[in-house]
């Protein structure tokens, strides 16, 4: 039996610009998808998920993942029958990476299974091409966190060279807060939205880039300096250029909202957005379970992780 991991992610800032190669700053979660193998005697594959998961989430996403896991099988030139378990303690929901993470996971199960010998570059290959194959025109930044870990520097190559990968580091983890919407959204859907936006508003969405650009490069020095007073702000403004390329919805402004009154340093939505999941700024474990606590008691969930 072979056996992998992925990590899940959240996006500090950079979701939907990175596609259009802006840097983007992703941080891998201290959750993980795991998943196990075995060659089974009969053709195709046997999916067994027992991953948590956001309710509707493993119904409306059936399509992504049928593809997903096709693909991968099919990079890996995987021609036995398999028997695929999917687990762990990530999960499934909108923003956090889980597609991916399943991406990874199984192409580590896969190389494990079949004493491959693949480098980590090339599971991250496997992984990104899984999530292309589920979800159309994917940035890199949710194969590379699962693969790799970490708070990273992520710019896509738009020319199909290979993606700009820096780790960043900073000087101790930062305790945040993940709160769930409870809706799951298509990203091929969201992601084809925007390119309509721009396409059609061309000058408009220029402007919007350019702010991203400015505010990214103040949160590299934000991390750096570890001004977290400085970073929360400024994940509030991202928020904000979201909202303007109309992938935020009213439950994420909603959760960000009740996460800054109850005194979050800053929250945005994370991920492909219209549902899915916030990130909040929560520097210290009474903080952490103070602005919890907040979103609890307007029905939503969260989970209390750390990134970097």
């Amino acid at each position: 039996m072979g056996e992998g991991k992925g990590y899940g992610k959240t996006i500090l800032f950079g979701e939907h610009f990175v596609v259009y190669g802006l840097e983007g700053i992703p941080a891998a979660l201290g959750q993980i998808t795991t998943a196990k193998v075995r060659r089974i005697m009969s053709n195709g594959y046997k999916l067994i998920d027992n991953r948590p998961a956001t309710e509707g989430y493993k119904q409306t996403k059936i399509g992504e993942y049928t593809a997903l896991i096709n693909r991968v099988l099919e990079y890996m030139q995987v021609k036995d029958g398999l028997e695929i378990t999917l687990a762990g303690d990530l999960k499934a929901a909108s923003g956090a990476g889980a597609s991916a993470a399943c991406a990874a996971a199984l192409a580590y199960a896969i190389n494990d299974e079949y004493k491959m010998n693949w480098t980590n570059e090339q599971i991250n290959k496997t992984a990104f091409e899984g999530e292309t194959a589920g979800s159309g025109t994917p940035s890199g930044i949710d194969n590379t966190v699962a693969v790799y870990g970490g708070l990273i520097l992520f710019k896509k190559n738009l020319t199909g060279g290979e993606n700009k990968m820096d780790l960043l580091k900073i000087k101790k983890p930062i305790e945040i807060v993940i709160g769930n919407s409870g809706l799951t959204a298509l990203t091929k859907e969201v992601v084809g939205d925007v390119k309509k936006l721009k396409d059609a508003n061309p000058a408009e969405m220029q402007k919007i880039f350019d702010e991203y650009i400015m505010l990214e490069e103040k949160a590299k020095k934000a991390l750096k300096s570890y001004d977290l007073k400085k970073l929360g702000q400024l994940m509030n403004k991202n928020h904000e250029l979201l909202q303007k390329i109309t992938v935020s919805c009213k439950e994420l402004d909603a959760i960000c909202e009740t996460a800054r009154t109850a005194g979050a340093y800053g929250a945005k939505m994370t991920g492909t957005g219209r549902g899915g999941l916030t990130i909040i700024l929560t520097p210290g474990k009474e903080l952490q379970e103070k602005v919890a606590k907040a979103i609890q008691a307007k029905g939503y969930e969260t989970i209390k992780t750390v990134i970097g």
